[in-house]
């Protein structure tokens, strides 16, 4: 006989409580509890007889074998970047964005160049027709792809068990419900059972998973903030409807860094991999522009140059506006703040709107020089030249502070043609600048750098 009860759940932890509260004691959100109704079989899921399960026992720490596991290669070096090197053998990776981004074209058309390894494709959105048009668009043939197009959660290891994939993708985990819960699909507790059940098959049978999220309207992944706990890779994928480009960032990877980021161009054919944004990110002229100041950041362990705008105006209604896209508006205030108390530059009457080109979100500090740049520059009406790059962190005393990686920064710069770059002072200790081509202009305070760069 089933047991049924009734409790609140909350939206953001999946904490539980059996009455209503309004502020949450685990995580601490207000008006996150919502009611479901829960019943619970005795039902399981069918057995995985047909793979070899790993029996776990325990190991004392000398014993543990340290040898780099095999990863899997997805044949895509964006997607192989961000995962850290290749998707890990048993892993649960969870990938959100917003619709219509292009979360299910990006792995369907990963999965196609899969040839050596059978997929099966769980789509419990689109039809089999649909997924079909796709492919033929994206123009890539597999006789490996499996796709079945079901959200009964013991159906679907039911297909499992008869196709023995090496490869599983769920498209997406809200869409999936099991007949053991009572509850409406896609609510907290599905979306939490279900995800626990795929990491419970991924850690047994050594199987990959890829999970596609929803999101809300916050940003965030759809479902319980325990399910990015669950998996071991959380990646966002992102960018605008109305920009060609894309950005899958690593949000969590228990197997490699999260500070990388792969680079997407959608195109009609499906995405296409981007080796060398710089030349992308950069517009082709800007000689002659006011406001437009180019920095050479840095995302992981790849350089790259980007193009900073700003734009300075007399306040129309009397409020100055502060807005920034691609950058935090909070270090934008405090590096205007450093300008108007250290440089002398009164900009409390003024609009100052900042763009990073591309649709991109940079949180690298070295691009605090190039933003100062921008916006003097605009406020001036005075264009930077357009062989000058520059990177720096600018502190509250107004001095430029060093940077990390200066040597990567530097030879992507003399790569891309630009002949001057301005860097931190203190970044040329221990620094052979003698086998560089370009022309490297050290500063120490902000004064120094406006001085290089307006004379």
């Amino acid at each position: 006989m089933a047991k049924t009860k009734t409790a609140f759940l909350c939206s953001q932890c999946g904490n539980d409580s059996p009455k209503w509260l309004g502020k949450c004691p685990i995580c601490g959100e207000w008006n996150t509890y919502v009611e479901e109704t829960i019943t619970k079989s005795n039902s399981s899921l069918p057995e995985l007889s047909n793979f070899e399960t790993k029996q776990s026992k325990p190991l004392q720490l000398k014993n543990i074998p340290t040898d780099n596991e095999v990863r899997m290669n997805m044949n895509d070096q964006e997607l192989n970047r961000v995962l850290g090197g290749g998707l890990v053998p048993g892993s649960l990776v969870l990938i959100g964005g917003e619709p219509g981004i292009g979360k299910s074209t990006l792995v369907l058309q990963t999965v196609l160049k899969l040839h050596d390894y059978k997929v099966l494709y769980i789509s419990g959105e689109e039809s089999a027709k649909q997924l079909k048009l796709r492919a033929e668009r994206i123009g890539i043939d597999n006789d490996n792809l499996f796709i079945v197009c079901e959200t009964n959660l013991e159906q679907i290891f039911t297909h499992i068990n008869n196709i023995q994939p090496r490869l599983l993708i769920v498209d997406s985990i809200q869409t999936i419900y099991t007949e053991r819960i009572e509850s409406s699909h896609g609510s907290i507790t599905q979306v939490r059972e279900n995800a626990a059940s795929f990491l419970k098959f991924a850690k047994e049978t050594g199987i990959p998973t890829l999970l596609i999220g929803h999101i809300n309207k916050e940003g965030n992944i759809a479902g319980p903030k325990v399910l990015e706990h669950i998996v071991d890779t959380v990646l966002q994928f992102e960018g605008d409807q109305h920009y060609m480009y894309r950005i899958l960032r690593n949000i969590k990877n228990r197997f490699g860094s999260t500070s990388e980021i792969g680079i997407y161009e959608m195109r009609q054919n499906g995405l296409r991999e981007v080796n060398n944004p710089s030349e992308l990110l950069l517009t082709q002229n800007h000689e002659g522009l006011s406001g437009v100041a180019i920095s050479a950041a840095i995302e992981g362990i790849r350089p790259f140059l980007i193009e900073t705008q700003a734009l300075v105006s007399t306040a129309a209604y009397g409020t100055p506006q502060r807005s920034a896209t691609g950058f935090d508006i909070r270090r934008m205030n405090m590096l205007l703040a450093v300008l108007e108390k250290r440089v002398g530059f009164k900009l409390g009457q003024k609009d100052v709107f900042l763009n990073i080109a591309g649709g991109l979100r940079v949180n690298d500090p070295a691009m605090d020089l190039a933003v100062i740049a921008a916006i003097l520059s605009s406020n001036l009406d005075v264009a930077v030249e357009q062989e000058i790059c520059m990177c720096g962190e600018v502190g509250l005393s107004g001095e430029i502070r060093p940077v990390n990686r200066i040597e990567q920064r530097i030879l992507e710069a003399e790569k891309l043609g630009f002949n001057t770059i301005l860097i931190p002072q203190n970044n040329l200790k221990g620094f052979d600048t003698k086998k560089l081509q370009i022309q490297i202009k050290a500063v120490k305070k902000v004064e120094e750098a406006f001085r290089e760069l307006f004379g």
